[in-house]
């Protein structure tokens, strides 16, 4: 497909609209010579003669009537969508999408968003809860927000609240069947919850550490979730 030029054609529209060379050409900012070579130009490309011209006055040929009705309005629709686009630079406006988990967009992200949504009406928020990695350019998202370590190496992150520590817990009915764990590896003969990652499907190993001293233990269970508010439930359950 022939690409035309975009600059010749406003430029008709502005000398057709104006019904002068010189009026014209002030308002797009050239010389009246170089806005008559345009104008030539684009009838040479077409073939097809758009302005009879005199010393006095412009007038539209047929060809350049139709023209002129074909492709005038659109310039208009052009010029108001930009118009609304500067806009959002003094009222926030349009909508975000975050992909997050659940921990995260209750206690963290649904407490700092919500006031905001009060004060700009015109702002959306869609969130999608969901573990796994996700390309948050492909799938069209504007932020991403997940705990820890897990994310992509080529993605640039930054915390957005404090440090958590996780902690092993049981239900009291559970140790009312099963003696206290009094090391790590002691977990090794308990039933223990299993969380598995969305994204590559392997199996969390639980990380423990006691100062600079780190210990990961692979823990065996009945039960193996994939979100952190089920894997309580179901330690709530026993």
């Amino acid at each position: 497909m022939v690409r035309r030029n975009l600059n010749d054609l406003l430029s008709f529209v502005t000398v057709a609209r104006e019904g002068s060379f010189t009026r014209a050409a002030a308002l797009l900012g050239v010389t009246q010579s170089a806005l008559s070579q345009a104008i030539s130009g684009l009838e040479a490309r077409l073939d097809i003669r758009l302005l009879t011209r005199t010393t006095r006055s412009v007038s539209l040929t047929a060809a350049g009537e139709r023209l002129l009705q074909a492709i005038g309005h659109r310039f208009d629709e052009i010029e108001a969508e930009l118009d609304e686009l500067s806009e959002l630079r003094d009222k926030p406006a349009g909508t975000v999408r975050i992909t997050c988990g659940d921990h995260v967009l209750k206690t963290t992200l649904l407490p700092k968003v919500a006031p905001l949504l009060h004060k700009y009406p015109d702002v959306n928020v869609e969130f999608d809860v969901n573990y796994g990695f996700r390309d948050i350019v492909a799938d069209r998202f504007d932020a991403g927000v997940r705990l820890g370590d897990t994310i992509d190496k080529d993605m640039i992150a930054m915390p957005i609240g404090p440090k958590l520590r996780m902690a092993a817990v049981a239900a009291p009915a559970y140790f009312a069947k099963h003696a206290k764990p009094k090391k790590p590896e002691d977990l090794t003969t308990h039933s223990c919850i299993n969380m598995r990652f969305p994204t590559h499907g392997g199996l969390y190993v639980w990380e423990f550490a006691r100062k600079a001293k780190q210990l990961n233990v692979r823990v065996e269970g009945q039960v193996t979730l994939n979100s952190t508010p089920h894997i309580v439930q179901a330690a709530l359950a026993g």
